[in-house]
Order: structure tokens, then sequence, then C-alpha cells
């Protein structure tokens, strides 16, 4: 199973969507129940009929930036989309030392953007880009608060920031996604283009009322950090100040966004929830394959950007 990129919001437009899957017995685009997730759903009878299977999608994208100063361009979000992306998930718990973390960050700031803001300061100032985490990482909070080690990739430190601005009362939201482009914005290390099988992105967004879903990453500041010249960069470095201003309301839109989805089930599975859906999946009669693992599980992403 794949995960499919259906949103469409005024930064992304799926133009469409098409796969093939010779000798398959079933594929089709599927839904999870959980956060309605889309993904491609290939199945085969017999393990001597699997073969190669093709997702192929266009998608048009645009920079998205929220400054704060003016209302969103987005409609109103819905009281029970807002409800949802308050909840508590697996990983990501709002209450015990979660919702005491937050409240120490937020004493004293007044309003979503204040309160999201010194959230997304504390993140950055306290976690760290660890390379030896596996993929993405996993995004256990509450697990990464009470060891005292926040170091991770971005399925870490952006579910930090959502879980605790969630748990201040704001909602707020992982997306998953992949990078697809290189990066206009002046790092290099925030892009990728070609051969993008290992390119895997998760951001994260909050909303503001008055202002509606506002961008933000702090994992990519802490990428510049560690990754955008050898050796990394210190914390008073220019280039970090300017990442750390970039990263909070806006996106550069040289990735796609797939899902916004936690403890997504998938359809068909008789494996419990994976905590989210950004790597493409396969199970056996003998369980779940490692994604991760190239030697059990092989998959190409590959990209070509057209200027329309």
């Amino acid at each position: 199973m794949a995960a499919v990129a259906v949103e469409q919001t005024t930064y992304q437009r799926v133009l469409n969507t098409r796969w093939e899957a010779p000798g398959a017995t079933r594929a089709e685009l599927a839904t999870s129940s959980s956060y309605d997730v889309a993904l491609l759903r290939v199945e085969w009878r017999e393990p001597t009929s699997v073969g190669p299977v093709t997702l192929t999608h266009g998608v048009a994208t645009r920079d998205r930036r929220c400054d704060g100063r003016h209302g969103g361009t987005d409609p109103a979000e819905t009281p029970g989309t807002l409800q949802t992306y308050l909840r508590a998930t697996s990983l990501l718990p709002t209450d015990g030392i979660v919702k005491q973390t937050a409240e120490e960050i937020v004493r004293g700031c007044h309003g979503d953007l204040e309160q999201a803001r010194a959230i997304y300061d504390w993140v950055v100032d306290h976690t760290s880009r660890d390379p030896k985490t596996s993929g993405c990482g996993l995004g256990d909070v509450a697990s990464m608060l009470k060891s005292g080690y926040l170091g991770g990739k971005c399925a870490d430190i952006n579910a930090l920031f959502v879980a605790l601005t969630r748990a201040a009362g704001i909602p707020a939201r992982d997306a998953y996604g992949i990078r697809v482009a290189e990066s206009r914005s002046g790092f290099k290390c925030l892009g990728r283009g070609g051969d993008v099988s290992k390119a895997q992105h998760c951001r994260a967004e909050f909303y503001a009322r008055g202002q509606g879903w506002v961008p933000v990453d702090p994992a990519d500041v802490r990428k510049v950090i560690l990754e955008e010249v050898p050796g990394g960069l210190p914390m008073e470095d220019p280039r970090v100040h300017a990442a750390r201003a970039l990263l909070f309301g806006s996106w550069e839109m040289n990735w796609v966004a797939y899902n916004h989805g936690h403890d997504v089930a998938l359809p068909g599975s008789r494996r419990h929830a994976i905590p989210f859906l950004m790597y493409p999946n396969a199970e056996t009669a003998d369980g779940m394959l490692d994604s991760l693992d190239p030697t059990t599980f092989r998959y190409d992403i590959r990209v070509r950007e057209v200027t329309i």
C-alpha cells in the first residue's frame, strides 16, 4: 500500500493519479477509516504472481505563506475538524508530561499565534536532528519527553510540536509527504530532485483563529543546523536565524503533501494500525515487511518538474 496525494488546497492541486499493477488480484484507490488517509491498495492471491506496481501522480503546487498580520485566505475550518486535531493519539498524548511541558512553555503568552510561536521556538531550541534515526523517526512524544532525549528526525521533531500545541488547546497536525524538487529558498539541504526514494518529509501546521492553518517546520530548522554545511552551523549563525524565521508561517512547495493521518489502519490488514502512512507498506501472511529495509522491500520514487 502506498500513500496517495488527494489534498486540494490553495497551495496544492492534484491533477491526475494513474496506476498499473499487472497480474494483481486487486488494485484500487482506498481510504483508511482513520483520518480519511487515501492510498493505493494492491493485492496478489499467490506469492509467485507478485509483480511491479507503478503509481503516477501529477500535482501542481505553489509556495505558501501566512504572515500573521492578515486573515488567511482559506475557508474557516469546521468545528468537527478542529476537534479531530486537538485529540490525543497513541504516540501524541496531550496529558501528563506533554501537558505540563506545554503549560510551562506558553505561560505568559496570549493568543494562538504567540503561544504557537513559543512552542515552535522551544522545539527548535531543545531538539536535535539525529542522523542515526531510521527513516523519518516514529514520533513517540511522551517517550521523548520522559527520557529527556529530544533527538530524531522530522516525524519526531514536528510531532513534538504538534503534541505540545494540541496540549496547549490549539489544533495542530502533522502533514506527511515527500520532497519533489530542489529548494529555491537558499538552503541546499531542504530540497531533492530526480530520485526521491528517500526524500519523505513530515511538516506541521496549527490553526489560529482569524488566520486559518499556519504552516511551520521546526524539524527543517534543525536539518539546516546539521546538514547545510559540513560540520554543521551554530545556532547564532545568520543562516539559522533566516531558516528559523522562514519556517514559521511558510512552506516552500517543493514538497507534496499526502495526508494528516495518525494511527492509520490499513484496509485489509490483519496487523495493528501504523503510526502514519508516508512510506509504501507491504504485508504477507507472515506479517508486515520493513519498508525501510532495502533487502526485503524495494521501491523507487522519481520526480520530474514541469512548469505550467
